[in-house]
């Protein structure tokens, strides 16, 4: 079961990120007052309630990020940010462009390398997850 949260802020779900991950955790750290605002809860991948609630081994849970709703459904990849992006008023016409036939598998493409790359990308930054 989810941390008890407001629950406006889980209105919508939970966005669930690799916390080991440097560039992941800045992402959220920097996100979560917006995504907040959208109706989104925001969370660690590592956190026990996740991998309890998600039942997946570990290297298919932190392979992408996660969008868990209200109802349970688990959305994961790129499709997260075109959720989170539709409920943005200022990120609707991102939502929009990329899931156009064309450009969704545009952002589906650029996803999956980043994903597979984002320990490498921390680690040129020098991203700590822990700051």
């Amino acid at each position: 079961m989810p941390p008890a949260v407001h629950s406006k802020i889980a209105e919508k779900g939970w966005i669930l990120y690799d916390g080991q991950c440097g560039f992941c955790t800045r992402w959220a750290k920097l996100w979560t007052p917006t995504l907040n605002r959208a109706g989104f809860a925001v969370a660690a991948l590592q956190e026990s309630w996740v991998s309890e609630r998600l039942q997946l081994p570990v290297e298919d849970l932190l392979s992408d990020i996660r969008l868990l709703t209200p109802t349970g459904e688990l959305i994961s990849g790129a499709n997260v940010y075109l959720q989170a992006a539709r409920r943005i008023w200022w990120a609707w016409l991102f939502y929009a462009v990329f899931s156009l036939p064309g450009f969704n598998s545009l952002i589906k493409i650029g996803y999956r390398w980043f994903a597979r790359n984002r320990y490498c990308v921390s680690g040129v930054c020098k991203l700590d997850p822990d700051r």
